[in-house]
């Protein structure tokens, strides 16, 4: 059967909408339609090859939708579920897993190497990052499909699939924010406006939200900012001014930029905690001295997909949505068709909005 999706022909070309033949479930799949899919700086990077991916492929990994058809052995669920697409799924069994990390899962990505779909002259295409979230429908792996709690919007609940995710765990798994303490945001995106979410939620006292667009303060406050800091170079002095000249406990980047990283670093308090969400090239580097290591005495640290476990944490999530503590519909600045994901990469180039949800 024939769907539209937005296919990425080769590294740096544009995207194509057009048809792909989906094969029916096999054992061990789903298929899903979408109701809706999430435009992440992610698909963005693979799209330009700061990130690779096997090509031609089909974008997206950010998605929700409900169940229709399901392969032999696929128990956890059936027809006409509503389900969320888990684009990272864990094996349980390589090292990271045996350790419980089973954010850093040695395999989660091996199933972008497969054949996904067909276009219609025969073309082999590959699911970007697993779960190729930006066609009316998809087949995946059947642990890329997580029910989805009742109570929540299933339109809204692709959010849950990455920017939530990411954003939440950044704050309560990565930096382990406390009640009380001072957190500052760089980058008022989707995660960005996520993570700011997340920090109101763990009782962040002060949230300071960073961005290089001045027209996103209203939707920063909005998600917790109790302050807001055009980006420059004067950045750290700014926030150690709004600290009693301390610095935050805690400053979360979720650009992936050099300059950035290093803005957030200087941001914190001695020792405070940096945590980097944000994924940037390999070209962008950054320097310390030994002895500023050594003076401040901080804690830089990764963070991959919130280091979160989503069969854990989305019922987590799901129950902060239900309470009012975590507003989906706040993340989501522009509601779009399939045709308008390249003007939404744009947009994230120039950086501008916030999420924008592609609604099938």
């Amino acid at each position: 059967m024939a769907v539209r999706a937005a296919v990425l022909p080769a590294i740096g070309s544009p995207l194509e909408i057009t048809e792909i033949e989906l094969p029916d479930p096999g054992p061990g799949q789903v298929r899903v339609r979408l109701a809706a899919a999430g435009v992440c700086h992610s698909d963005l990077s693979l799209s330009n090859g700061t990130m690779r991916v096997p090509v031609p492929a089909v974008l997206g990994h950010e998605g929700a939708g409900t169940v229709l058809a399901v392969g032999e052995g696929v128990t956890h669920v059936a027809p006409g579920d509503a389900v969320v697409l888990n684009w990272a799924p864990s094996c349980g069994t390589c090292h990271a897993c045996a350790l419980g990390e089973v954010w850093l899962c040695a395999d989660a990505l091996s199933g972008a190497a497969r054949v996904h779909a067909r276009t219609t002259d025969g073309t082999e295409v590959h699911p970007g990052l697993n779960v190729a979230a930006f066609a009316e429908e998809t087949v995946v792996t059947a642990s890329c499909v997580l029910p989805l709690p009742e109570g929540i919007p299933l339109t809204d609940a692709a959010l849950l699939g990455c920017a939530v995710l990411t954003g939440y765990g950044a704050v309560h798994h990565a930096a382990r924010v406390r009640p009380g303490e001072t957190v500052a945001v760089f980058g008022a995106g989707g995660v960005g406006l996520a993570t700011l979410q997340a920090a109101r939620i763990a009782g962040a006292a002060r949230i300071i939200a960073v961005d290089v667009s001045p027209a996103k303060e209203e939707l920063a406050r909005a998600a917790g900012a109790t302050d807001y800091v055009v980006a420059s170079e004067n950045t750290p002095r700014e926030i150690r001014a709004l600290t009693g000249k301390q610095g935050v406990d805690v400053a979360v980047e979720c650009v992936g930029r050099a300059v950035t990283i290093r803005a957030a670093w200087e941001s914190t308090r001695r020792g405070g905690r940096t945590t980097v969400v944000g994924i940037g090239g390999k070209d962008e580097q950054v320097t310390f001295n030994a002895l500023e290591i050594f003076h401040w005495g901080r804690t830089l640290s990764g963070c991959v997909y919130g280091n979160s476990d989503p069969a854990e944490d989305l019922p987590v999530l799901a129950g902060h949505v239900r309470a009012g503590r975590l507003d989906l519909g706040a993340l989501v600045t522009e509601r779009i068709a399939l045709d308008g994901i390249p003007a939404a990469f744009e947009n994230m180039t120039a950086g501008k909005g916030g999420r924008a949800l592609v609604v099938f």
